[in-house]
């Protein structure tokens, strides 16, 4: 659906959200394909620590959230790269949450980071990239967009509308010579997913997402969903009436 990316050598790649888990995971693996690669996050420390000993990668700390600084960022970026060929957007913020624990700092936090700011920069990027005439965005959300679950009163809703907006994007975009691609990750060992006190089925590392993520990239993948014996049982969920569905959840997560 997307034009295949299996030749990484000279590409140039901007990663927001690369500080630490996939987003990390995928630098480095891309760097070791031979890509040009920006790595954006706040921690300033922990992007050096990703690009060390790479010549062909770059730090640029900011916070996601600031417009302004994301601005400034991307002028940078196609002022000294002359373009961008594809932009990850990984930053995201997570909170379990029960409908009784809602909280509003929360909500706001995680709608800022998780939609808001991938909305915002896409506005941003893509009158540059339609004059580009090619490029292409990839937006990591996750199958907790899927459909409701528990523990996820917030953060789900975040994912489902960047879902819908990765979708209307493709539709929109494609047509027009640029690719989108959505990365529906399950489970995945990061500072994000260690706040679960849960047991979490298929749980993988982000070395192994990094490698799906990628092998996505190389099929051209509109949606790149991992890992599959996890997330095929949840795309079958998707498809049952809401009575089947609300019984099987409840059952399965025992809450």
């Amino acid at each position: 659906m997307n034009p295949p990316i299996r030749d990484w050598s000279a590409q140039r790649v901007w990663i927001i959200g690369a500080s630490s888990g996939i987003g990390a995971a995928l630098a480095t693996q891309l760097l070791q394909r031979g890509a040009h690669v920006a790595v954006s996050a706040r921690r300033a420390e922990a992007l050096q620590a990703v690009v060390a000993d790479h010549v062909d990668a770059r730090a640029l700390p900011f916070d996601f959230t600031d417009q302004t600084a994301f601005a400034a960022a991307c002028d940078e970026l196609f002022r000294n790269w002359g373009g961008i060929d594809l932009v990850v957007f990984c930053a995201g913020a997570y909170a379990p949450m029960r409908a009784w624990q809602l909280d509003a700092n929360d909500i706001d936090r995680m709608l800022d980071i998780n939609l808001r700011a991938p909305m915002a920069a896409a506005a941003r990027l893509i009158p540059r990239l339609l004059k580009q005439g090619s490029g292409a965005l990839a937006f990591v959300s996750s199958v907790a967009g899927f459909r409701g679950l528990p523990k996820a009163a917030a953060y789900g809703p975040t994912k489902a509308a960047l879902i819908n907006f990765a979708e209307t994007l493709y539709l929109d975009l494609a047509p027009r010579g640029l690719s989108v691609f959505l990365i529906n990750p399950g489970f995945v060992a990061t500072p994000m997913t260690a706040a679960n006190d849960f047991e979490m089925p298929a749980l993988i590392s982000p070395q192994q997402a990094a490698e799906e993520i990628i092998a996505g990239f190389g099929r051209g993948s509109f949606e790149i969903h991992f890992p599959r014996r996890f997330t095929h049982w949840l795309k079958l969920l998707r498809l049952l009436p809401y009575g089947l569905y609300f019984a099987l959840v409840r059952r399965f997560t025992r809450l």
